[in-house]
């Protein structure tokens, strides 16, 4: 009986991610709802099912799971009488449990439960029914359908996202315009420079280095072929650089389905929590505790297919890309986390940063191989990378944990603890290159040379500046790392100087610059976001930008705030271009209030609007340059002045 629980929930997984949308279901279904007491409501479910489908009991028990359940958007609300069927049904001998019989309808059906809630009545909800139908030998377990029932009496906090009176084409002030097409060039080639920064230090490594000068020696000495040779091993390097373009395929096509999936991505607080494992995992592996290899097989069968020609050479390009992943899997991660919230096309410029890196030596030392006399021989200073690699992969590693904490709100990595761990990650790198600490694969008698003596001071310079990050002065503001620590006022101090903390409504912000008459000026944020750190940490500290922020009101909108919202105030929200999106969290009302409104999806995004919801500049993005953004924030207050003060119609 177990082994039919096994298969049951196989199939439940299986059938929910293949098959979950309820608009592909025979069944459809409404619901309605009837006040039994203040608080209590019975909700009637209401099944069409014109093609006869047997639709099993909500009652049965598939040894441990029941064949339908709701779903609730709030574990507050109290389930007090279970899901039941009012209709009569059949009995019949189910085809994929032999030997079992279970109660099904064939004919519209009606369920019934009922729930209670804890406090206030919102005036909607949203509520998932999961179900179980088949016929014969079909059999589709775990089938959802998604319902928007209405209570009586009920009180609607919902709002309306749209800012109808915005123009966003035709601000009060032009003056604050960007040349947006430029500031994304440079960007993406900022992340491509990154990407190929990132190849060569994995190029460094005890997998790939190694590897060069037997690689390019084959092609050398290709046959009595040698022009040959070298245009195998440039076709070589190419297909290495295409291999990791590749990697970006599947976020452009998720893009074109979900806009905002990067930023999903990158501060999944599961996905950040497994990232900081497997990190932590790769960083022990460095140290030479145990080594990480991909299964034989698979570098096996791409090795049997190598061959003289392109498709042979292709599959050679292969063989290294696996085999080398113990190397460049942590730093490849480290670049697809770090860019995957900025959209698709940054990360294909990473990743063909990171490809051109490791595949440009083989084309170059083909056709200048005599450069391999230069090249320094394999040894112990392989193995020191790979040493202080584990090391980065460890502070890399509680960024990951922090982004999580903060989205979150578990509020266990706060700023100083952050500080704290970087300062003992980093001064046990020193003690390790000057040969005080030692692992696995360390020689117990090699003399520490000069070179690595001379990076040892600069990383323990490195840790002493990182020491007054875990104080309560106005030196524990450091810009070198902003970005990477949780923000400044996410401390362990009740009162940290350094913080000022902003509103984080956007209804409150109206509500106050209403009644001061002052602009607002709207800081898209996030939790998880490097550069919205740094604009913080560096840009809003300056004095120009702080006076002249002072004359706004200033509010935060985190979009990847994972908080939910009080029941009341969750919605399924119909867009501009028709699409139905699910508002349960705090991150999801700002992030579609950004794109509804604002036509974006990047953090940091400031824009500059008047007491009357008019814009006054055109936003603005990511601008490390203070006077820059000082300018713009100059812009936004001349066209509120020009609002104050409208233009005389002259007299006739």
């Amino acid at each position: 009986m177990k082994i039919k629980a096994l298969l049951f929930a196989f199939l439940s997984i299986f059938f929910l991610l293949t098959n979950g949308q309820e608009n592909l279901s025979p069944i459809q279904w409404k619901g309605s709802t009837k006040r039994i007491e203040k608080n209590q409501y019975s909700i009637l479910l209401k099944a069409s099912n014109p093609d006869a489908w047997d639709l099993y009991a909500p009652d049965i028990n598939f040894e441990g799971i029941l064949a339908a359940q709701i779903i609730l958007p709030d574990s507050t609300i109290k389930v007090i009488s279970p899901l039941k069927s009012i209709s009569k049904g059949n009995k019949i001998k189910s085809k994929v449990f032999v030997g079992s019989v279970f109660e099904v309808t064939n004919d519209d059906a009606e369920w019934t439960t009922s729930i209670e809630f804890p406090g206030n009545i919102p005036a909607s909800l949203q509520l998932q029914l999961q179900y179980t139908y088949g016929k014969n030998e079909e059999f589709f377990p775990g089938e959802t359908a998604t319902l928007d029932i209405t209570f009586e009496g009920g009180i609607s906090s919902k709002q309306t996202l749209k800012i109808e009176q915005l123009d966003i084409e035709n601000p009060i002030s032009n003056c604050g315009s960007t040349t947006e097409a430029k500031e994304e060039e440079s960007g993406l080639m900022k992340i491509f420079l990154l990407g190929f920064l990132g190849g060569l230090f994995a190029l460094l490594t005890p997998c790939v280095f190694p590897m060069v000068p037997l690689t390019v020696s084959f092609f050398t000495k290709h046959g009595n072929n040698k022009k040959k040779g070298k245009r195998l091993a440039i076709m070589y390097g190419f297909f290495i650089f295409l291999i990791y373009i590749s990697f970006s395929l599947p976020f452009h096509l998720a893009g074109n389905i979900n806009p905002s999936v990067y930023n999903d991505i990158s501060t999944n607080v599961y996905l950040n929590t497994a990232f900081f494992f497997i990190f932590i995992f790769f960083a022990f592996s460095f140290f030479g505790y145990y080594e990480i290899t991909l299964p034989g097989g698979l570098a096996n069968s791409a090795n049997a297919k190598q061959g003289s020609d392109a498709l042979g050479v292709f599959f050679m390009a292969l063989t290294l890309t696996i085999v080398s992943f113990s190397c460049t899997g942590p730093i490849l991660g480290t670049l697809l986390v770090g860019t995957a919230t900025a959209g698709a096309w940054p990360l294909t410029a990473g990743l063909a940063g990171f490809g051109a890196a490791l595949g440009l030596p083989f084309a170059l030392f083909a056709l200048f191989p005599q450069w391999l006399n230069s090249l320094p021989k394999s040894g112990g200073w392989l193995n020191t990378v790979k040493v202080v690699l584990g090391f980065i992969e460890l502070a890399l590693a509680l960024k990951f944990i922090s982004n999580a904490d903060l989205v979150a709100h578990w509020s266990i990595i706060k700023r100083e603890i952050f500080f704290g761990i970087w300062i003992i990650i980093f001064f046990g790198l020193f003690l390790y290159l000057m040969g005080w600490i030692k692992f696995p694969h360390d020689s117990k008698d090699e003399k520490v040379a000069p070179l690595r003596k001379i990076l040892a001071i600069a990383v323990l310079l490195f840790t002493l500046y990182l020491v007054p990050g875990i104080t309560n002065t106005k030196y524990a503001n450091i810009s070198l790392i902003s970005g990477f620590p949780p923000p400044v006022c996410y401390s362990i101090y009740n009162e940290p100087v350094n913080c000022d903390e902003p509103l984080k409504d956007y209804n409150e912000a109206l509500q106050l610059a209403k009644e001061k008459n002052k602009p607002i000026l709207i800081d898209f944020t996030g939790w998880a976001c490097v550069n919205c750190r740094k604009m913080e940490e560096n840009v809003w500290t300056q004095q120009e930008v702080k006076a002249l922020m002072e004359q706004y009101i200033l509010v935060s909108l985190y979009v990847d705030d994972k908080e939910t919202l009080p029941i009341d105030q969750q919605q399924a929200y119909k867009t501009s271009n028709g699409t139905v999106v699910n508002i349960k969290t705090v991150g999801n009302k700002w992030s579609l209030f950004q794109t509804e409104n604002f036509n974006a999806t990047s953090q940091p995004w400031y824009v500059a609007i008047s007491p009357d919801e008019k814009l006054l500049t055109k936003p603005i993005g990511y601008t490390p340059n203070p006077t820059e953004f000082a300018n713009w924030l100059s812009c936004g207050l001349n066209g509120m002045k020009q609002i104050k003060q409208p233009q005389q119609v002259p007299q006739q």
